[in-house]
């Protein structure tokens, strides 16, 4: 079992951009860890980076415009997509104690429930959100919820690819699903690719992770991708996308999920 003080070793040789070092590491990492009760952000806590982003924006700091956006979007539209998964445990009712996938709408459709949306509900809320749907039916529901979402991995890693995920997991944590960079990964240029544009890149995302900012954090969510240039041919990474797409999505054990 990968202890804490090696896990945060390898994410400080991951920054620092020592890549034979990491690259031995992550070949061998194949289990997420995730805490019994990850942190998510809240709506309030949302809300007031927003209003700190929209000030520096209005006072000529464009730069933050892009993750003003963002945060703005999963105010409006909620974390949820179709495809992710949930892991449910609901104490007393095994047919609601599974994973379960996300559907249109976005929706969850639990036997013997029937469907709840999903629509505007952050990570945050899911739990709150499941047990007020389901005391309609179970008088006083327990219930435990984690969510994974889907993340594709193209470009210098070992391999290639798309992985469920918790949110509460950071970069490096996916890169080390991956098989970790290879020896001509240039991870200065690590890319967060979302359909029609960048999510998050260069010095910003640099920064992000030197925080040990979570995916959660960074606004990433399923369909996301994480682009991972050769040194001098980045173009060569993003035309890679089209070699994996017929890769199945391999899940991760993850360990102390509730």
């Amino acid at each position: 079992m990968t202890t804490p003080r090696a896990s945060v070793g390898r994410r400080a040789v991951l920054a620092s951009g020592v890549l034979l070092a990491f690259a031995a590491a992550a070949a061998a990492q194949r289990t997420f860890t995730a805490d019994p009760g990850p942190s998510y952000a809240s709506r309030g806590a949302l809300e007031e980076r927003l209003q700190r982003l929209e000030q520096a924006v209005r006072a000529g700091s464009h730069r933050f415009q892009a993750e003003a956006n963002l945060i703005r979007a999963r105010l409006d539209s909620g974390d949820f997509q179709p495809g992710d998964r949930i892991l449910l445990k609901v104490e007393g009712e095994q047919q609601l104690s599974d994973t379960f996938t996300v559907g249109p709408g976005p929706a969850l459709t639990l036997p013997q429930i029937g469907t709840i949306p999903l629509t505007r509900v952050l990570r945050a809320e899911l739990e709150d959100h499941l047990r007020t749907h389901l005391a309609a039916f179970i008088k006083n529901p327990v219930v435990r919820a984690r969510s994974l979402i889907r993340v594709g991995v193209v470009g210098e890693v070992a391999r290639p690819g798309f992985y469920l995920v918790p949110p509460s997991g950071q970069v490096e944590d996916v890169l080390m699903a991956a098989g970790g960079p290879t020896q001509n990964a240039k991870l200065t240029g690590l890319v967060i690719q979302r359909a029609g544009g960048n999510v998050q890149q260069g010095q910003t995302l640099q920064r992000a992770m030197t925080e040990g900012r979570t995916l959660d954090d960074l606004g990433v969510r399923s369909g996301d991708r994480l682009s991972v240039p050769r040194h001098g041919d980045f173009g060569r990474t993003v035309t890679t996308l089209g070699a994996i797409v017929a890769i199945p999505v391999t899940i991760f054990a993850i360990t102390r999920i509730f």
